[in-house]
């Protein structure tokens, strides 16, 4: 996986505790590339350019790897944990051997609560085994809470006025809270689809048309592995394969995470996407935000989706407006 950097580890924190230096300023500049659909209609796309200013703990290297990220929905990960490898390893298809241009493959990663290699279905690059690694991951990344399978405070070593800190307790979140933690996660409840429209229907077929659907499957079920009985058995309608694909060098971040390479990114499940704005209070989408919404996100898509990114940017405004309205309505 990721290697940390050197004073830094594996994630800038840019904000600390009173008495300790945040570790850097994350600065961000947009760059923007202009485009037109098939009826001379412009669209703009943008970048982020990012640098570090103000840096605590020496000079990063020349070599250092980056990318921004935007937090992730976090309702139905427990039906996700649910499903079984077989299912996951059944809808990939590495070396494309049904000659469709889709190479989905799965991506294996370790687990610091299973202490072995399995695969990975939970981060933009499915970078996470499990929902305990994912929250405890965070925990210890995002606030500095150190937990059973985290139990080193998030301080490098030439980090000593973070070192020296009052801690919580060894660790801060014990195994109980831990679990009581995992367990809201896991039954976060998914947003209802909104009723469709005439307009949403046509979006649909367009969607499927478009060979959307063959990354963005829409129908996927839980098996019996899960620990919670009511996770069990449950048909989800994510929109999602949960495998990497290579979506293109315009999206990628040239930032390998375990076997996913730069350009290859998680399926993103699409359920609840047009509420983001409602929730968020913005309508930025992708793995960094640089999708000032749904349309952008669809005309970043290059590599396996290429093709049927052309298919939207092709065709008519009505027939794009329609797409979207499916999207906003999942």
């Amino acid at each position: 996986g990721p290697k940390p950097v050197p004073g830094y580890g594996t994630q800038i924190s840019d904000r600390a505790i009173p008495g300790v230096q945040p570790e850097a300023r994350v600065q961000i500049q947009w760059q923007e590339r202009a485009g037109t659909y098939a009826d001379g209609s412009a669209f703009s796309l943008r970048k982020p350019l990012i640098t570090f200013d103000k840096l605590a703990y020496g000079s990063l290297p020349k070599n250092i790897l980056s990318s921004a990220r935007v937090a992730p929905a976090v309702f139905g990960m427990g039906l996700f944990e649910g499903i079984s490898d077989a299912t996951i390893e059944a809808l990939s298809d590495p070396n494309d051997v049904n000659k469709d241009g889709i190479s989905g493959r799965v991506n294996r990663v370790y687990s610091n609560s299973l202490d072995a290699y399995t695969i990975g279905r939970f981060g933009w690059k499915a970078n996470v085994a499990t929902l305990s690694d994912q929250n405890l991951g965070a925990a210890l990344g995002d606030i500095g809470i150190t937990s059973t399978f985290e139990p080193k405070q998030n301080c490098q070593p030439q980090q000593a006025a973070c070192l020296r800190a009052i801690n919580g307790g060894e660790p801060e979140l014990s195994a109980v809270f831990a679990d009581k933690l995992n367990q809201y996660v896991q039954t976060l409840g998914v947003p209802q689809q909104r009723p469709k429209t005439p307009q949403s229907k046509l979006g649909e077929a367009l969607f499927r048309k478009f060979q959307c659907s063959a990354c963005h499957i829409e129908t996927l079920s839980t098996g019996t592995q899960s620990s919670r009985a009511y996770l069990r058995n449950q048909r989800m309608h994510a929109y999602t394969d949960l495998l990497l694909h290579d979506m293109g060098s315009g999206l990628s971040d040239n930032r390998p995470d375990f076997q996913a390479t730069g350009s290859e990114w998680r399926t993103a499940p699409l359920w609840g996407l047009g509420l983001v704005p409602v929730v968020n209070d913005h309508s930025e989408y992708l793995h960094d935000g640089r999708a000032r919404g749904l349309a952008e996100a669809i005309l970043w898509h290059g590599g396996e989706a290429n093709r049927s990114k052309e298919q939207f940017r092709t065709a008519s405004k009505a027939q794009r407006d329609a797409l979207l309205a499916f999207l906003q309505g999942i």
